[in-house]
């Protein structure tokens, strides 16, 4: 009986490495062939195109569908760039110190109200299609814009708040497991010698929750770089320079949500829409490499 037995548990867990091993070899092929079809893509733009990496990055000038007699297509891609870059960081700046707060007040103030009825509000709004928030944010947000701040209230604005509403959630998740797996001991020593709730908090558990505050706001930018549907909503969606908080403007996956459909495998404006995927993509690594080196921070604390 235990011999058969033992001969089952062996099999058992021969089938589950296995599986295992299938499942994570799967992922690394898929993400490899993803990562070198769209950089293949990508990089036609620059070696079958001919074009150049500073003007794809740093003109200002989107006409690829202009023809050749009037000096052929521009791919300047500066504005989509910026876009990005001002919409997903303004964002942050408004969402973090609501999101810690509401991380402090779950955890350290309000415990049996946070548990009960904040963190599954919370978990609603993660759940959330990004659809939703842009509809909500079209019917909304942007007619409240355009009757108090003037202009059309398609905006710079317009997507900084739908942003941040979109993002408030990740990192106020995230955070509160940080503060929560801190263990009590520490606040218990500080209380120990003398300090309050409050300097406990500002001096104890913020410290020594840092680094997983800190993926929370690089996972919540990371969401917020990525984000297209709900920003292509409210944004306006015009190749301009983001000079003013309420002028129409786009950005990297706005631009290519509008745009890839309307081009023909193989044109330069095609090209340039992979070479923004490609662009987001090593962006979208980037954030994962800064997940990576802040987790390993903590580690080694």
């Amino acid at each position: 009986m235990s011999e058969n037995y033992d001969k089952r548990r062996k099999v058992f867990d021969m089938i589950g490495r296995t599986y295992a091993f299938i499942c994570a070899f799967l992922l690394i092929v898929i993400t490899v062939s993803i990562f070198y079809f769209v950089a293949t893509k990508g990089l036609s733009t620059f070696i079958i195109d001919k074009r150049s990496i500073k003007e794809f990055l740093f003109g200002t000038l989107w006409k690829p569908d202009r023809p050749n007699d009037q000096g052929g297509p521009a791919i300047g891609s500066l504005q989509f760039i910026l876009g990005s870059v001002f919409v997903s960081v303004f964002a942050i700046l408004i969402s973090t110190p609501l999101s810690i707060s509401t991380a402090i007040f779950m955890v350290e103030i309000a415990k049996k109200f946070g548990r009960n009825l904040l963190q599954p509000a919370m978990e609603i709004f993660v759940g959330i299609p990004s659809v939703v928030y842009g509809w909500i944010g079209l019917i909304v947000l942007v007619p409240f814009i355009s009757k108090y701040f003037g202009g059309l209230g398609f905006s710079m604005l317009a997507g900084i708040l739908v942003l941040t509403i979109m993002v408030l959630p990740t990192i106020t998740s995230v955070s509160t497991d940080a503060i929560k797996s801190l263990p009590w001991e520490i606040r218990e020593a500080s209380y120990a010698l003398g300090a309050t709730r409050w300097q406990t908090i500002r001096k104890v558990v913020l410290p020594a929750a840092k680094p997983g505050i800190l993926t929370a706001v690089v996972l919540g930018l990371a969401r917020a770089f990525g984000e297209a549907l709900a920003v292509q909503m409210v944004i306006g969606n015009s190749p301009s320079l983001p000079f003013s908080f309420l002028k129409p403007m786009s950005t990297i996956t706005s631009i290519i949500t509008m745009d890839m459909a309307n081009t023909v495998t193989g044109s330069t404006w095609n090209n340039a829409m992979w070479s923004l995927a490609l662009l987001l993509l090593l962006i979208s690594f980037g954030f994962i490499l800064i997940i990576r080196l802040v987790g390993r921070r903590s580690m080694y604390k």
